[in-house]
């Protein structure tokens, strides 16, 4: 508006302008404000990657004098390699870094060998006429190779792309092409798939992956294998992520961890972190697991992980053993389900060892406990929980009494005093599967899942940061819950890997392993 219009306005005019400009005026300062907040959140992010990202290249080079063996020098290394990847990637995202920047930035790869047999997938468009009616004259095209691994055996697919024009109006056609998980990479879907189930399924070391490709024909650096690992890392995690948030919708969970070498870097020791997991029963319909790694056995680990104290949080019943760590979950409103199996391991101990008469009569107490448990256990909720009420309720009332008795009788402070004590502190919880069908007596099924995992603890050297851990339990929770679910891991990582870049973020569920399907192509 001129300012001279401003002279033909009445009052009530004149007040809906000004109104409205400081409307304007507010509406731009919370606009302003939200962009400060999110450029400073940011660049947070980014210091703190391009910190980490800078201790990290400094311990690679600290690695080369210090006092390591040849396979922790060697674990280290690759560990620090797919921490860079992964940290690039993130950065790249967060700064919005264009492809064609990328391109200039990274290095021209040399040529895969010519003796790795071929084959062509040829990508050309559906018609070959113009919007304008003319007939397409193909001019020409590009080719981008990729390496493709079957046990054993290298090969190359040729992606060629035809290129075809209209001489009348100039138009230049080519048939799209699916992004691959790595950008500009030259590894497929199944080559990627190959190099992470053997890293954390199959618990070979990348420098030992690097000698296998070797004799298949193809050596390939265990620093490229790690950055591959890096990238898949970034790319899966929100799979992860939506695996854990169905999982936690779940009214019973397992809990168990189990220890892990963690390297420092700074002086070559190693100290003990832990591997945490999740999972749901086998009386549930969904089967997942869910691995979450910490430098400590912290009980504010397993609270972080449920959400807790949140008004959100988890507050199911939790199966676990007598770990005082998720003690602080039960005063946060978590319901406590004890191992039964943890409280007959001692009498077992007893027995074995030291040929007690009372834990031999204990075990006996537990068999019949059992024999009940295991005939239900293809049963319907309530059907599996009037049973046990039945027989199992005589059965531990009948244990209950009997430890007690047997309790006054041995001295404070022994092997045996100290098995009933467990077992009779912990009554409570130890015995709450009797009134509910969908619990289990014991924490058998997670520590069963958690149980592989020591085959590969040599693999676990960490590089300082916990991002090798929480990578490594990111990629285990999608291959064991895979298991889980009866798919080969293999082709089930080929097919998410190969779908991925395009399966919308609102969809990514389908993804996961209890829906997964195989993909018709």
């Amino acid at each position: 508006m001129d300012t001279a219009d401003l002279d033909h306005l009445d009052a009530q005019q004149l007040r809906e302008m000004v109104l409205s400009l400081r409307r304007g005026a507010a509406a731009d300062r919370l606009e302003i404000a939200r962009r400060d907040h999110e450029i400073a959140f940011k660049q947070a992010a980014i210091d703190k990657l391009t910190h980490e990202m800078a201790v990290l290249k400094r311990l690679k080079f600290a690695a080369k004098s210090e006092a390591f063996n040849a396979e922790q020098k060697s674990l280290l290394e690759e560990t620090i390699d797919a921490d860079l990847a992964a940290m690039e990637l993130e950065l790249e995202k967060l700064a919005g870094t264009s492809a064609t920047q990328r391109e200039k930035q990274q290095p021209k790869r040399q040529a895969l060998p010519a003796h790795l047999p071929r084959r062509e997938i040829l990508h050309e468009p559906e018609s070959t006429t113009c919007a304008c009616g003319c007939t397409l004259q193909r001019i020409g095209e590009d080719v981008a190779e990729k390496l493709d691994y079957q046990p054993g055996v290298f090969t190359v697919e040729r992606h060629v792309r035809g290129k075809w024009v209209c001489t009348k109006c100039e138009t230049l056609v080519q048939a799209p092409v699916a992004p691959p998980i790595i950008d500009k990479g030259i590894p497929t879907a199944g080559l990627l798939s190959q190099v992470l189930v053997g890293k954390y399924l199959d618990h070979l070391p990348l420098y030992r992956q690097e000698a296998i490709f070797g004799r298949a024909g193809l050596a390939i650096s265990r620093s490229t294998l790690a950055s591959w690992v890096g990238h898949c890392g970034v790319q899966l995690q929100p799979l992860v992520d939506a695996l854990k948030r169905e999982m936690l919708e779940e009214r019973v969970l397992h809990a168990d961890e189990t220890p892990v070498a963690m390297l420092k870097p700074g002086n070559g020791k190693t100290h003990r972190a832990y591997l945490w997991s999740y999972c749901t029963t086998s009386y549930s319909a969904l089967r997942a697991v869910v691995f979450d790694f910490a430098d400590s056995r912290g009980g504010q680990h397993a609270r972080a992980f449920l959400g807790l104290p949140g008004e959100d949080g988890w507050r199911g019943t939790l199966v676990c053993d007598d770990f005082s760590g998720y003690k602080a979950c039960f005063e946060l409103g978590v319901t406590e389900a004890g191992c039964l199996a943890h409280a007959r391991r001692k009498f077992h101990e007893l027995w074995v060892n030291h040929g007690s008469q009372v834990g031999e009569q204990a075990l006996k107490f537990f068999g019949e406990l059992y024999v009940v448990e295991r005939e239900v256990a293809e049963l319907q909720p309530e059907e599996r929980r009037r049973i046990r009420r039945e027989r199992s309720r005589k059965v531990a009332n009948a244990l209950q009494q009997w430890l007690a008795r047997q309790r006054q009788r041995v001295p404070d402070g022994s092997a045996t005093a100290r098995a009933i004590d467990y077992s009779l502190k912990r009554w409570s919880a130890l015995t709450r599967y009797i009134d509910d069908g969908d619990l289990p007596a014991d924490n058998n099924w997670v520590e069963n899942k958690i149980r592989p995992i020591a085959i590969g603890r040599s693999n676990w050297l960490f590089a300082g940061s916990l991002r090798a851990g929480q990578r490594a339990a990111a990629v285990m929770s999608l291959i064991q819950s895979a298991k889980l679910n009866g798919h080969e891991p293999h082709g089930y990582l080929s097919d998410v890997l190969e779908r991925l870049p395009t399966q919308p973020a609102s969809r990514v569920a389908e993804l996961l392993p209890h829906r997964w399907a195989p993909s018709e192509a």
